[in-house]
Order: structure tokens, then sequence, then C-alpha cells
């Protein structure tokens, strides 16, 4: 969106301007991750007859993202899913265990006879070789059903974690 008064930036430079933010938004601030759901207006900039390019004013938007985005503190998301485990009694416990060591979040367990029913959200990281782990925790006889939920802010030193690992190929 642009909001240029008096026209201190002539109309053929606003497009690379934009173009410069969305190739920035997809390069992202925080180890390589695309930036989302963000608003860019451009209200004011500068122009000169002889310095002036398409190109100087792609990186300037480039830029501006980038310096912007940095200053309002971005989050990582991550994506989590719900997750439905249907068990013998039995192994209850050992399942409920291993979902919070795999930081899910379990909302609720309903009974149907001797089976129970495990409801959590589980982050779609932590869902990786899930399947055999419960096969071998309830020696093959629990199912379970996997589907996406939402996206959910990454906790502080997993994002950490994520920023240095990428910083560290990035300059090492």
């Amino acid at each position: 969106m642009e909001a240029i008064k008096g026209g201190t930036i002539p109309r053929n430079f606003i497009r690379p301007v934009e173009t410069g933010i969305k190739e920035a938004m997809e390069t992202g601030v925080l180890a390589g991750y695309p930036v989302i759901d963000i608003k860019a207006t451009l209200y004011d900039g500068s122009y000169h007859d002889v310095d002036s390019s398409e190109i100087a004013f792609k990186m300037a938007g480039s830029i501006a993202l980038r310096n912007g985005v940095r200053k309002a503190n971005p989050i990582l998301l991550e994506p989590v899913m719900k997750l439905e485990v249907v068990t013998p009694e039995q192994f209850l416990g050992d399942i409920i265990g291993d979902l919070n060591a795999r930081r899910g979040r379990i909302n609720k367990v309903d009974s149907q006879g001797e089976t129970f029913i495990v409801h959590c959200l589980l982050p779609l990281a932590e869902s990786f070789g899930y399947a055999t782990r419960l096969r071998s925790l309830t020696q093959g006889r629990a199912t379970h059903s996997l589907e996406f939920n939402s996206y959910e802010p990454l906790p502080e030193a997993l994002k950490e974690e994520i920023v240095e690992k990428a910083a560290g190929k990035k300059y090492g």
C-alpha cells in the first residue's frame, strides 16, 4: 500500500519498492523463514534525477522491511497438530508421559469401556516417529490420528536455538 503525498517519489518507483518488500518477506529476518501477515505502507521518500533507479528503490524497500520487522520483535510460528490416540487402559500412563515429553498438551481423556481416547495438541516437529513410538509403547495395540490444527508461537528457547543454527550455517 502506498500513501505518497505530493509526488515525492515518482510513480514508476513505487512498484520496485513493493517488489523489494515482497522479496525480503520471502527470505525473512529470523533464520530465513518467510514473513507473513504484515501490512507495509510507503508514506514518503526522496528522489534524485541522477542517483535514483528502480534497483535502488527495490533495495530500499527490502532494507525497510528488514529493519521494521527486527524492531517489531518477530516470532517464529510452528504448525500444531490435533492428535487423538485410542489405547487400552494399561498403556494410558506411558502414552501421556510420552506426549508430555514431546511438548504435547493433553486437552482431555475420554473413556469408552476399557479403551481410552487421548485428545492432545502436538507440535508437528514432535510428531515425527510417533507412530513407531506408539507401537513400541503399546505392543501395537493403540491407534492414532493426526490432523493440522493451527500455527502457534515457537517457545523462546527453541526460537533462539533455530536462529543460532541458521546464523552458524550462514556465517560459519
